[in-house]
């Protein structure tokens, strides 16, 4: 059974949370990923620079419009004060929750002193957590990693001083900033600050099936799970995983059709929301996630890719999922 998760005063519907992802958790994802049984998803990182929040990219981070509650928002940047403003910010335009990057690995956002860059400073992660805190009337909650290099692992005093802070929640994944995203994700630090603190904590990292979902539970004890990259073209991970936890019971693959009219939705609300160019380009990598296990020539995808408008995109997948109903391999 899944616990009942609560972050200040929103009670989750269940504790399956769609990972922040730059880049991959807009608005329609975000939408999706909770039609198909998320109990939260958390938007990609707005910058504090408050010179950025006026670009393109910003105002659409900023779009909340038809998202069912707690909408919550990363912020990522490594000042105190900048922090603080941009989670005022991010609350005035309708976040719910504000979450405090402290995760993210990539050399860009490390390279700025943020992300999981921040964790080798600890006195600068105790004035950021404090002043995010103090800045805003909505519950804050952190995403971390085990620290900043496997000599490093400095996450268990970074959970106790996020409790003391006041930060609500925690998400913990299972490696350093300094091994990204290789090798296999490690869940006894993740055990060891959920024994720590009283806050509910959430594990991270590697799971990509209910089987995993099951046993990273159960070895870390955690409150609930964060699922990031398991997500990406596979949606209904969420139902499979909660209906597992609930049941014992292994929900059958969703069907050709019902991945066909996911894939379809999903681009139509990529389009509508981003527009030409943008909609057609970033469709091209949920595209290529989706078809994953189908496309294994990539043959469909290097013909998919070269299309150049949303009517073309819809067609082919239409196209494509015939053919594969068919028994045919869809050539190029």
């Amino acid at each position: 059974m899944l616990p009942t998760v609560k972050i200040g005063p929103y009670t989750l519907p269940n504790s399956l949370v769609l990972a922040p992802m730059a880049g991959v958790t807009d608005r329609p994802f975000r939408q999706l990923c909770r039609r198909m049984g998320a109990g939260l998803a958390v938007s990609e990182m707005v910058i504090a620079d408050p010179s950025l929040w006026h670009t393109r990219k910003s105002r659409l981070r900023l779009d909340h419009s038809g998202e069912p509650e707690p909408r919550s928002v990363q912020i990522a940047g490594g000042d105190p004060e900048m922090l603080a403003n941009a989670a005022r910010m991010n609350a005035e335009h309708g976040a719910q929750i504000i979450d405090i990057n402290m995760g993210c690995p990539a050399k860009k956002v490390c390279n700025k002193a943020a992300g999981s860059a921040l964790m080798k400073d600890e006195q600068l992660v105790k004035d950021i957590l404090h002043a995010v805190v103090r800045a805003v009337n909505v519950p804050v909650t952190l995403k971390m990693r085990t620290g900043w290099d496997r000599d490093n692992r400095n996450a268990l005093a970074v959970a106790r001083m996020a409790e003391d802070a006041g930060i609500q929640a925690l998400a913990v994944h299972g490696r350093t900033r300094a091994d990204a995203y290789r090798g296999d994700a490690e869940y006894d630090t993740i055990a060891e600050v959920k024994a720590a603190v009283s806050i509910p904590v959430f594990a991270n990292g590697d799971i990509t099936s209910p089987h995993k979902a099951r046993d990273v539970l159960r070895h870390t004890g955690a409150d609930g799970l964060l699922i990031g990259r398991g997500a990406q073209g596979r949606p209904w991970i969420f139902r499979e995983v909660h209906h597992f936890l609930e049941t014992g019971e292994i929900v059958s693959a969703p069907p050709l059709d019902e991945v066909e009219t996911i894939l379809l939705d999903h681009l139509g609300e990529l389009h509508r929301f981003y527009g030409d160019p943008m909609g057609v380009r970033i469709a091209r990598k949920h595209v290529g996630w989706y078809l994953q296990s189908h496309d294994a020539g990539k043959q469909f995808r290097k013909r998919f890719n070269a299309l150049d408008c949303a009517q073309a995109q819809s067609e082919s997948i239409q196209q494509y999922f015939a053919a594969l109903r068919n028994g045919e391999v869809f050539a190029a």
